[in-house]
């Protein structure tokens, strides 16, 4: 008994030890390194640092913006690079208002809404949707001359290699012109919005390459893809200075006035046309390196050129990957654990150059224009929550900057309509400037989001001074949502709605109350908001609490929860079974609550499974179902959701999400995609064991490290 006790030690001592090995993170990565060896439009490739972001075409520069146009456009964006149009119309915000009563209460509640009628308040809506927009800063590409004087176009590249080392953030870039090998490295700074490349052909010294400088003027229109040269008289470029090694560029607009700097080997930038720039390098040296930078103001910097964007680059990055959590699938026979492996790779690597600055990201990050480039704070949850889970709270909390920001601003959208605390805007600039919209005026599960996420940065480590930070913030958030609730004197309870669109927004606002997945997240929010009281040492809120104890129970019907308890037919209406399933959010975004009976939400998994119109859903609301499955004890569901084949939960070859012709891609999907993960492999606060959302089969083997549970 004795030889067998100790050599069950041994036994179990060797599976620890196993188990405790670290991740070859270096090799995991670049197994993920991607390859082009065409001009693939939906496989352009980024680089970036958070707050600055450039994706090239197979050049490895943006050298053909129109033919990438319709697919992963390469744009050229910044935190700070925002539009407005002259307002010739001297439209008032106030000219966007409606009245609203919803609960006959005499309310008169002011939503900014999308109105059709008068002409002029119809102009006033539309003038500040678009305004302001987020800008395309100009296309940085290579112009490739052919023997006969023409320019090349794309059909003229042949023997086509690009790759992307995602360890170092560094692309290579390889093709050939009429024989002409030409070779390409591009990459971004990691402290400034700026990018260096590296450029080697005999074409340089034939004086058939050259770099331009191409500023589009703002579209104006829900997208922005980088290519639009119209309303050329509407905006100017001037070239302040040039020398040998050194020009300036400044480009002015409505209401912007930026300046892009670029740094060079011995050349000459000279202006070639109308908002186009030339840079023609010395046919001395087939070798040309340059940098170039877009910012705000004319500082002029210290030289830098390729070399010092390598090191730069390389080290940010090296950094990045070694820090925060890491996981590791080699060796499953599950097919689909070297895709998943995939699509996690890559979503670190376009969150991070994507959605790391000041602010809620737009959906379609630092690429394009959607939304005229604003963000959306309902889908925050979706971008930053990964970042705590993943280790990385430092991302989370920088992006939480714009809720201090904008404080005063939702706190007047709540005064408007006549509550209390802060109503966060949900389509704003990134100075919480409202946008009219007649389905975001109506939402509010974005108010729970700043709870959880400064949840989140507390967890990380208990540190009292995170309470301190957010405090107002957090506390002003629950006093707003206790203020929201309607109180029902005939049941004693607090409804949600009238007067809300819930996540699934096809229920109409004046009709649509108690929907499942908010009433589980206000409940959560508000008992968080308490704990945060009780842990500064404060007496609880009475009001918080009265809503606590009565707010409305989650709707059921037939042993399912519906989707809303305004929606009898939650589940025979064939409208009410598109759109978001968020109702599956009530358990897996949101954390069990004494609320919410398992086996009820069981069946609700079921049915939905069955009957949901998936075609019509959007890219995380299958990291979405993939967390209810888990917190039910059901893995291969989960995983069965990550893997659904249905279009809006296509990985492109970069790792973007696709959803369909207008939004190639949709960055809360890769957000999402890490956030289930994180959340499958670590647990969530009451679950047990190792991995409790894979499969005990033996089909996955795994190695993980760094993870933070889930709440």
């Amino acid at each position: 008994m004795k030889k067998i006790a100790i050599y069950l030690s041994l036994f179990c001592l060797g599976f620890s030890s196993l188990n405790a090995q670290k991740i070859d993170r270096k090799k995991v990565v670049q197994r993920h390194n991607v390859v082009n060896t065409k001009a693939d439009t939906l496989a352009s490739l980024t680089v970036g640092n958070g707050k600055f972001a450039y994706t090239v075409d197979i050049t490895g520069m943006q050298s053909f913006p129109e033919y990438y146009k319709n697919g992963v456009s390469l744009g050229t964006q910044s935190e700070w690079g925002w539009n407005s149009f002259p307002n010739s119309g001297n439209y008032q915000f106030e000219e966007t208002l409606k009245s609203y009563d919803f609960n006959n209460e005499g309310r008169k509640a002011l939503y900014s809404v999308q109105i059709k009628e008068p002409e002029r308040n119809k102009k006033a809506v539309e003038y500040f949707r678009v305004n302001q927009h987020r800008l395309q800063l100009g296309n940085i590409g290579i112009e490739l001359i052919k023997k006969d004087g023409k320019k090349a176009q794309v059909s003229d590249l042949q023997n086509i290699n690009q790759k992307i080392d995602l360890w170092t953030g560094i692309i290579t870039s390889a093709f050939s012109l009429e024989g002409i090998p030409v070779k390409v490295w591009t990459t971004s700074f990691q402290n400034s919005d700026k990018i260096g490349v590296k450029i080697e052909s005999d074409l340089v010294t034939q004086k058939r390459l050259k770099v331009f400088a191409k500023y589009p003027y703002p579209s104006g229109q829900f997208l922005d893809e980088a290519a639009f040269y119209g309303n050329a008289d509407q905006h100017s470029t001037k070239l302040i200075s040039s020398n040998s090694t050194h020009g300036l560029i400044e480009h002015q607009l409505n209401t912007a006035d930026y300046f892009t700097q670029l740094y060079f080997t011995e050349g000459k930038l000279s202006e070639a046309g109308k908002h186009y720039f030339v840079f023609e390098p010395s046919p001395k040296s087939k070798t040309l390196e340059l940098t170039v930078e877009f910012s705000e103001k004319n500082s002029k910097t210290s030289k830098t050129l390729f070399a010092d964007a390598e090191k730069e680059s390389i080290s940010g990055w090296k950094n990045f990957w070694e820090s925060g959590a890491a996981v590791d699938f080699e060796g499953s026979t599950d097919k689909r654990a070297s895709e998943l492996e995939r699509r996690i790779i890559l979503s670190e690597y376009l969150t991070r150059v994507q959605c790391g600055g000041s602010n809620p990201p737009q959906e379609t990050g630092l690429t394009f224009n959607s939304w005229y480039g604003k963000p959306h704070t309902e889908m925050h949850w979706w971008h930053g929550v990964h970042y705590a889970l993943w280790g990385r709270p430092e991302i989370l909390e920088k992006q939480l900057d714009y809720y201090f920001r904008s404080f005063d601003k939702a706190k007047k959208l709540a005064e408007r309509q006549g509550y209390k605390g802060v109503r966060w805007i949900k389509m704003s600039d990134n100075e919480g400037n409202e946008s009219p919209s007649s389905v975001a005026a109506f939402l509010i599960w974005e108010q729970p989001h700043l709870i959880y996420m400064s949840e989140l940065l507390y967890r990380d480590k208990k540190d009292k001074k995170v309470l301190e930070k957010y405090k107002d913030l957090v506390f002003a958030t629950a006093e707003f949502m206790a203020d929201f609730a309607t109180y029902d004197k005939e049941k004693n309870r607090y409804n949600l709605g009238k007067g809300m669109i819930p996540a699934q927004e096809v229920f109409p606002a004046k009709d649509t109350y108690n929907p499942t997945y908010e009433v589980a997240y206000w409940d959560w929010a508000l008992k968080v908001a308490q704990q945060w009281k009780e842990r500064l040492g404060e007496p609880r809120d009475k009001k918080w609490d009265d809503v606590i104890n009565k707010l409305a129970p989650l709707p059921v019907q037939d042993g399912v929860y519906l989707s809303t308890e305004s929606a009898k037919d939650s589940f025979t209406f064939p409208k009410w079974m598109t759109d978001h399933p968020a109702v599956l959010g009530a358990l897996g975004m949101v954390p069990e609550s004494p609320k919410l009976d398992k086996k009820i939400m069981k069946n609700t998994l079921d049915i939905v499974w069955e009957r949901w119109n998936w075609g019509h859903t959007w890219g995380w609301d299958f990291p979405m179902t993939a967390m209810n499955a888990a917190r039910l004890g059901l893995p291969n569901k989960a995983l069965d959701a990550l893997f659904m084949d249905i279009q809006t939960n296509t990985y492109l070859k970069n790792g973007h999400n696709f959803q369909d012709g207008r939004l190639r891609i949709y960055l809360p999907g890769n957000g999402g995609t890490l956030t289930a993960v994180a959340m499958m492999l670590e647990g969530w606060d009451s679950s047990t064991g190792q991995f409790p959302g894979f499969p005990k089969d033996g089909s996955w083997k795994i190695k993980a490290e760094g993870f933070k549970k889930m709440p």
